[in-house]
C-alpha cells in the first residue's frame, strides 16, 4: 500500500472519530506517517488531558490497526 492510500485511510478514520474527541473539547490530527507508526496532534481540550493515553491506545490506534494494514503504532507529537 502507498503512504498516499495509507493516509487517505487514516484520515477517513479519524473523520469519524473526530465529532466524538470534539465532543469533549479537543481535536486530532494527522501529522505524518513514517515506517507504519502514525504521527497525530491532540489539540484542544485533549491537550494535557489524563485520558489521552487512553483514547490513542484503546481507541484510535485499535481502529487503525484492524482497518490500515502497515499500522503499527500512533503516537502524539
Amino acid at each position: 500500500m502507498s503512504i498516499e492510500n495509507m493516509k487517505e485511510q487514516v484520515n477517513q478514520i479519524i473523520k469519524r472519530v473526530r465529532p466524538y474527541i470534539q465532543r469533549d473539547g479537543g481535536d486530532i490530527e494527522l501529522v505524518d506517517i513514517e515506517d507504519g507508526i502514525v504521527y497525530v496532534k491532540m489539540g484542544g481540550a485533549c491537550d494535557g488531558c489524563a485520558a489521552i493515553d487512553i483514547t490513542l491506545k484503546q481507541g484510535i490506534e485499535t481502529m487503525l490497526l484492524e482497518n490500515v494494514p502497515g499500522v503499527i503504532a500512533v503516537v502524539t507529537t
